[in-house]
Formats: structure tokens, sequence, C-alpha cells
């Protein structure tokens, strides 16, 4: 009894060579997206800071004083944060004072 031939092989095509449409890549770690990385890197310092000082940031909150009481440990995240996007980017969008106001003041508008 004879087998069965194979079914031909179709050469493969790129989505982006054959026009369809690119999806976006579902994992945001491989987002290109400036404003993405941006923001993930903004919320990844600022939640550092809660992590490594959750009774200091209890006290500022409590207090009021937090914008005091982390005053270093912003101005070396915010640093940190302008070396890895740019100067220039850093200061056109707000997603450092987001992080900020979301994450360390727990919702609050304080910066």
């Amino acid at each position: 009894m004879p087998t069965p031939a194979a079914p031909a092989q179709r050469p493969s095509v790129s989505a982006a060579a054959s026009g369809a449409p690119m999806r976006t890549p579902i994992n945001p770690f491989l987002a290109n997206d400036p404003n993405a990385k941006a923001r993930r890197l903004a919320r990844a310092l600022i939640s550092d800071l809660v992590t490594y000082f959750p009774q200091r940031r209890d006290e500022g909150l409590r207090d009021g004083t937090l914008r005091e009481l982390f005053r270093e440990e912003i101005k070396k995240s915010y640093e940190e944060y302008v070396d890895q996007i740019g100067k220039e980017f850093a200061e056109s969008t707000t997603h450092f004072q987001e992080a900020l106001n979301d994450i360390l003041a727990g919702g609050q508008p304080l910066f």
C-alpha cells in the first residue's frame, strides 16, 4: 500500500510582509512604547521606596510629611529615572509624578 504524500509546504510569510496588521506584544515588558517603559520604570522605582521603607511611608502619610521624609530617596530615584529615559523625555511627561502620587502617596495628589 503506498504511503500518502505529505501536503505541499507553503513558504511562511511574516505579518509585515503580507500586509496584515502587526499585533502588539501581550507581555508589556516587550513593548517598544517609550511611555510604557517610562511608566513601568517610574512605578518600579517608587515601589521600591514603599517596599524598603514601609514604616516611614506610614508615618509620612499619617503626619503629612511624606515629601520631607522621602526627599533624598525621591531625588535619587528621579536621577536614576532620568539616566534611563533621558532628561528631555522625563521633563516632558508626568510618569514619575504619577507614580509618586499613585504608589508612595497612596493615590493622594501630594506631588
